[in-house]
């Protein structure tokens, strides 16, 4: 196999200092603890504290921020998604080829040896595919999918923001602003309009609970969030309680 192209610098590639999401001055307004994050300043807990976040989220909705994650395209150079679904199967455990339009599945990249690189979110648009990468990943991830794909596909590390809206009281906030998020099944994938921008929903539970991921572009995550948290059902919520939550849940935490 030739070696690859060198990918291009992007504004989603790591800098020596430490990067900012669309949310950083949302969330020092808001009072939150900011500590160092897989290469961001973000938000470790609000004054609150992590329990009052935790059960809170379990007990109505709570909104993070987790634009520091990776939102990775993967396009087929030849004739569209099938081609690239099949070319991302021999590096993903999971059925890639079988996830129908307008769906997400969870799955495992993998190294040479079979072993396990990360955990990630595949999404079906249509004519590519989205994946949803760890934050401590990402740059990884994008390096290791073009080093053997890059003859069969186009793979780009896009620069978007990533809300998680969770809770069981997250649907009736999001169908505030969104309506059509009540027709949506678990993992679902879904192109709506918010607040005039347009917007990527899906449907799973990034937290255990019921819930929304939101990617969007970096403009709108201010006025999409200030407009959810307005809701006095939800609270912004740190990477505190997203680890007791997710813990709580047995779901997995990189690293």
């Amino acid at each position: 196999m030739t070696s690859p192209p060198t990918p291009p610098e992007t504004a989603a590639t790591p800098s020596a200092t430490l990067a900012r999401t669309p949310l950083y001055d949302l969330h020092v307004e808001l009072g939150a603890k900011i500590v160092p994050f897989a290469g961001y300043e973000m938000p470790v807990q609000y004054p609150p504290g992590v329990l009052k976040e935790h059960l809170w989220t379990r007990e109505h909705a709570g909104l993070f921020d987790v634009s520091h994650m990776g939102q990775v395209t993967v396009r087929s150079k030849l004739n569209g998604e099938p081609e690239a679904a099949e070319a991302l199967e021999r590096l993903i455990a999971a059925d890639v080829i079988g996830i129908p339009p307008g769906r997400q599945r969870y799955g495992l990249l993998t190294n040479d040896e079979g072993g396990i690189l990360d955990d990630l979110m595949i999404m079906n648009r249509g004519d590519h595919l989205l994946v949803i990468v760890n934050a401590a990943r990402k740059e990884h991830d994008w390096r290791h999918l073009d080093g053997y794909l890059f003859d069969l596909c186009e793979i780009r590390l896009v620069d978007r923001a990533l809300l998680a809206l969770q809770g069981p009281k997250a649907e009736a906030a999001l169908a505030k602003l969104a309506p059509a998020c009540r027709d949506m099944r678990f993992m679902d994938v879904a192109d709506v309009s918010i607040l005039g921008h347009d917007a990527i929903i899906v449907r799973s539970g990034y937290t255990g609970e019921d819930g929304y991921e939101i990617s969007l572009t970096n403009e709108a995550a201010r006025p999409v969030a200030e407009a959810l948290l307005a809701d006095p059902d939800v609270a912004p919520i740190g990477l505190g309680a997203r680890d007791s939550l997710r813990l709580e849940a047995g779901l997995c935490l990189y690293g």
